[in-house]
């Protein structure tokens, strides 16, 4: 008794069998519906050490901090790339993880390796600050705007600090609320240069009174026989009044009080930053959610708490969410369930088309459900998550899981049309795809295996894909074998007066069956063109592989458009916050646009354009973004750039960047820099490209004389800190208020610093207490530096962004780069890649590898299957170079790029292909068995096989369908995997039918000997040959 017997008599057990996988999967899709998000989980962490030295120069910044820093965590397990940069007041440095590399294991060697060497740095910098970002993307789920048009910037972020904050990061799921464009509260002390210089007070004497007579004292308590007091004193200041009132020095047995060489008040950290929203002073918070944790679940908790939120502004205050980034992920999975309904449809109408009949319908149609479902099972089991890959993948599954069910019911009828009774047909027609059905199901589950232990972002994002579709094989593998026979014992008749549909469709078929087995006898007679045709299809595939748009994926529509600002060297803030209004008024113009963020400081900053939903705009995102760059182009006095959200996790959002590094000074690579640029530029491939050094930073340096300063007994240590007291802005201490502590900041009001000459009038203090002017020990001279000192790899750096143009790839725009580099370089110069040019570097050719393993997997489980190493070679050769080159037609004329999107659908492709190639060789081998010679056989086996072969073939292909014709959230994606699919399965089956009998005759086992003279008649190979009756069933 054969397998399928079992459940042929038994029904029950088959029935039972799918009831348990349907509960099975009911159950597990309910917990799958409770993890949704946009990628399978990835953990792409950055983790930034920021360094605040006020008042140092770049230079300074970069010799005492950026270097001592990147020295010691150089060696920190987990790195892959590390760059940094140091400019005035502030070292930056980024260390990129490796993608899901455990961040509190590298955090805590970073932290050990930083407390190694704090006492190394300058006693002046603050100790540097470690933050991480972990998560999927770069930017935040969420944005929330805070505006008020009566109170300003500090008192809202001092109310977002105490109250607004803490609620969101008490919420589950949230990692960080992350204020932005915030202007702290601060004790500004405004110097009077020309009042201290008449009361001889100099900057140190300032700063020695607010460190000296402010100070919060922690005393203690006492201790009675029977009682204990706590102990305080009002050794610190509290208010704006008491600070007026600290008397600095003592002249003439006068005090001088604060109050009368400056003007205190209660201001802000800095000016240096504005935020607005919709062109409103607002402050926005960033909300970042915990990678365990589903991002529609935490933006869902946001959203409840709101009204929570709003009741505690106050009063004037209003909050707005100004972009939500799962608004997409919503809108994408809407648009897959839609397109995967529409791939239920279609698929059932193809298969009434080819098999004619509801009760053969029927059967595959029960199925689909049953395997879908059962799928769930499988993926909640490997503790996948619901995304929209995994969602993709279902759709997909859709044009697969009826294969196993349209080959099993077809071959049944065949039987019943022969007039077996339909419980003999169900045996014999069963029995005879137990192994084809195996062989296909395990070919198809291996094409996947390599995916699985793919590592690198490929392999991250596409191991549940991969092992959804997997999965779904399986299951519908099982209910073809187990339920698809019983059913059909109960539901296929044969009948002498069938519909005149039914009736017409099997004719139809027939007469195909006997043109095409007419066509492959002919065709065998020239077998020497299908091989040149072979051998042509796998060249003409390696021409479009190389001549392919390649990208690492597409861009899509997430309803946000970013435009980094970047100013002059000597702009102001006012000056570049007249440039964000007008901006502000031309992008609201635009009808696509719902809302603006701007966060600015006076020489760089950037626009968040948020647009309506996709369903509410005329246009796509690309013909707004076209619109914005066309406006940004009227703008003079200023770099716009627009652009989209990098399309995978990680990346970030110019899509070329590309890093020369070397040992010599940012000064000596300039130059070879911009000539690399200059080339890009004329070249035409590029958008937007320009280097991130910018060396126009105007410096003045203040040159002591050291003789002067011997006579004039100046302490130079005394005369830093009083410049750096009179301009830096830097804090000295704390104050407390109501519970949270601010910072004390003494500095020259912005009226005697707006030009260097004024500095040559500040008083500076000697050793005899006396005030000297500057400019009797000193001179100032100006120079130009860098704004910033970058570094990579711990390499002096510059790293070339940009974005291709429309219809340039970025394999392209690359290509030239590295091109041209070679040639421009001189020795000793190294060429890295940071963001999505580095994802590009690293994944993009690492699938061609996948693919040639998947190729030996399917061949290894073809060899087992069929005992023997010729027949896995037939059903290869056979099929997948084909399918692949057409395939690869798809990116080549232009109707995609080739992606990663692209390249994982070849590889479902090749599993697919190959099932066709399998039920020919299979059937062909039996029939050899059963007494035809080779040639007969392969003849009999792809002619009887045609049908199903057509029905699965057509059953995936307009099941693809509307992922190509699909428009909206995710369509990149979608496109791409559709295009391939269609195209290479059309092409690839096409071909098939006539490429593997012609490789069969040529390397398969003759079970029995025969010539070619035997099969053809004697009269020109052109001649019809004689018609072919159906060979007796084969058990």
């Amino acid at each position: 008794m054969k397998f399928t017997d079992i459940f042929i008599r038994r029904p029950v057990a088959a029935t039972v069998i799918s009831l348990m996988i349907l509960l099975a999967g009911f159950q597990s899709l309910r917990s799958l519906l409770l993890n949704v998000r946009e990628y399978p989980r990835t953990e792409t962490t950055v983790i930034s050490i920021a360094t605040t030295y006020t008042g140092a120069s770049a230079e300074l910044v970069r010799s005492h901090i950026t270097t001592f820093l990147e020295k010691a965590i150089s060696d920190v397990d987990g790195i892959d790339y590390v760059e940094s940069s140091s400019a005035q007041n502030k070292s930056t440095i980024t260390v990129h993880l490796r993608l899901n590399f455990d961040v509190y294991k590298a955090l805590t060697h970073i932290q050990a390796k930083i407390a190694q060497i704090r006492n190394h740095l300058p006693s002046e910098a603050e100790a540097p600050v470690i933050e991480i970002k972990t998560g999927d993307t770069q930017i935040a789920l969420l944005y929330l705007s805070f505006s008020s048009r009566d109170l300003d910037s500090n008192q809202i972020t001092d109310f977002l600090n105490r109250v607004i904050q803490p609620k969101l990061t008490a919420l589950t799921g949230i990692q960080k609320a992350e204020i932005l464009g915030e202007q702290t509260f601060a004790m500004r002390v405004w110097l009077k240069p020309d009042h201290m210089a008449a009361l001889h007070i100099a900057p140190s004497d300032v700063t020695k009174a607010l460190t000296a007579n402010h100070y919060a004292a922690a005393i203690g308590s006492t201790k009675g026989t029977m009682t204990t007091a706590h102990v305080v004193a009002n050794t610190d200041l509290r208010n704006v009044e008491e600070f007026r009132q600290l008397v600095v020095a003592q002249r003439n047995g006068a005090m001088i009080r604060l109050k009368d060489i400056a003007d205190v008040e209660l201001g802000a950290e800095d000016y240096n930053e504005i935020a607005r929203f919709d062109g409103e002073t607002a402050i926005f918070i960033g909300i970042w959610g915990s990678p365990t944790v589903s991002p529609l679940d935490i933006t869902q908790a946001v959203r409840k708490a709101l009204p929570e939120l709003q009741a505690l502004l106050l009063p004037g205050m209003k909050c707005e969410i100004e972009y939500d980034s799962t608004d997409y992920i919503r809108d994408a999975f809407h648009e897959v369930t839609k397109t995967l309904l529409e791939a239920l449809v279609v698929v059932v109408i193809v298969m009434f088309l080819f098999l004619g009949s509801v009760r053969s319908v029927l059967i595959p149609v029960i199925a689909i459900p049953i395997s879908l479902i059962g799928t769930a099972f499988l993926v909640a089991l490997a503790g996948f998550s619901m995304n929209l890959l995994t969602l993709l993948a279902v759709v997909l599954a859709v044009g697969l899981v009826v294969d196993d069910a349209i080959v099993v019911v077809e071959n049944i009828e065949r039987h019943i049309r022969t007039g077996l009774p339909p419980l003999e047909a169900a045996l014999r027609g069963a029995r005879e795809l137990i192994g084809p059905i195996i062989a296909m199901t395990i070919t198809l589950a291996a094409v996947y295996a390599p995916i699985g232990i793919q590592g690198g972002l490929t392999g991250a994002l596409f191991r549940e894909f991969a092992f959804t579709l997997a999965a779904a094989v399986i299951v519908s593998g099982i209910v073809a074998l187990t339920l698809a026979p019983m059913m059909s014992v109960w539901l296929l008749r044969f009948s002498d007066h069938k519909m005149r549909f039914c009736s017409f469709l099997d004719h139809w078929f027939a007469a195909l069956k006997e043109k095409y087995a007419r066509t492959l006898t002919w065709s065998l007679g020239y077998r020497s063109a299908f091989y040149v045709l072979w051998g042509f299809a796998v060249i003409s595939a390696v021409f479009f592989y190389k001549f392919s748009t390649k990208e690492l994926a597409p861009r899509e529509d997430e309803g946000f458009i970013d435009v980094p600002i970047q100013t002059g060297a000597n702009s102001t803030l006012d000056q570049t916050d007249l440039f964000a209004r007008q901006l502000n008024a031309i992008y609201h113009a635009i009808p696509e646009v719902k809302h603006t963020l701007q966060i600015i400081s006076s020489t760089s900053g950037f626009v968040g354009v948020t647009l309506k939903p996709f369903n509410q705009r005329k246009r796509s995102i690309d013909q707004t973004l076209a619109d914005i760059s066309e406006e940004n182009s009227k703008i003079a006095g200023i770099d716009l750039f627009a652009m989209t959200p990098a399309p995978l996790p990680g990346a970030d959002q110019f899509p070329i960047e590309f890093v020369i590094g070397a040992p010599a000074e940012l000064q000596e690579m300039l130059p070879f820099a911009e000539n690399l640029v200059q080339k890009a530029r004329k070249s035409g491939l590029f958008s937007f490209i320009d280097t991130n050094l910018k060396y126009d930073q105007p410096e003045y340096r203040v040159h002591f004389d050291r003789d002067k300063v011997a006579t004039l007994g100046i302490d130079l240590q005394r005369s830093g800190r009083d410049l750096n007291a009179m301009l830096a802005g830097g804090s000295v201490s704390r104050f407390s208020n109501q519970g949270h502590s601010y910072k004390v900041i003494p500095q020259i009001k912005r009226i005697h610093r707006l030009n260097p000459d004024q500095l040559a009038d500040i008083y500076m203090g000697s050793q005899d207490g006396k005030l000297v002017k500057l400019s009797t020990f000193a001179h100032i001279s100006r120079s130009v530096q860098p704004r910033e000192l970058t570094h990579f790899q711990q390499l002096h750096s510059v790293t070339i962004q940009g974005s291709p143009t429309s219809g340039v790839s970025m394999e392209s725009a690359l290509s030239f780069l590295e091109r041209d580099a070679r040639k421009i370089l001189p020795a000793g110069y190294v060429i890295d890649y940071a963001g999505e040019s580095r994802q590009l570097r690293k994944e993009g050719d690492r699938l061609l590898g996948t693919m040639v393993l998947s190729l030996i997997f399917i061949f290894l489980v073809l060899a087992a299957q069929f005992e023997s190493f010729r027949d896995p070679l037939i059903v290869l050769f056979g099929s997948a170079p084909l399918a692949i080159t057409g395939a690869l037609l798809m990116p080549f004329m232009g109707f995609s790029t080739l992606n990663i999107y692209t390249q994982i659908s070849i590889i479902t492709l090749i599993g697919l292909i190959t099932k066709n190639g399998i039920l020919i060789v299979e059937f062909a081998n039996k029939l050899q068995e059963s007494g035809l010679d080779k040639f007969q056989a392969v003849i009999e086996a792809a002619s009887i096989r045609l049908r199903p072969i057509l029905m699965t073939t057509l059953s995936t292909v307009v099941g693809s369908l509307p992922l190509i014709l699909f428009r909206g959230p995710g369509a990149g994606a979608r496109n791409s995997i559709g295009a391939v699919i269609v195209s290479g399965m059309v092409i690839g089956t096409f071909f098939t039918l006539f490429c593997v009998p012609a490789i069969y005759t040529l390397i398969a086992k003759t079970r029995r000997k025969a010539s070619l003279q035997q099969l053809l008649p004697s009269s020109t190979a052109g001649d019809a040959p004689p018609p072919y009756q159906e060979p007796a069933p084969v058990i």
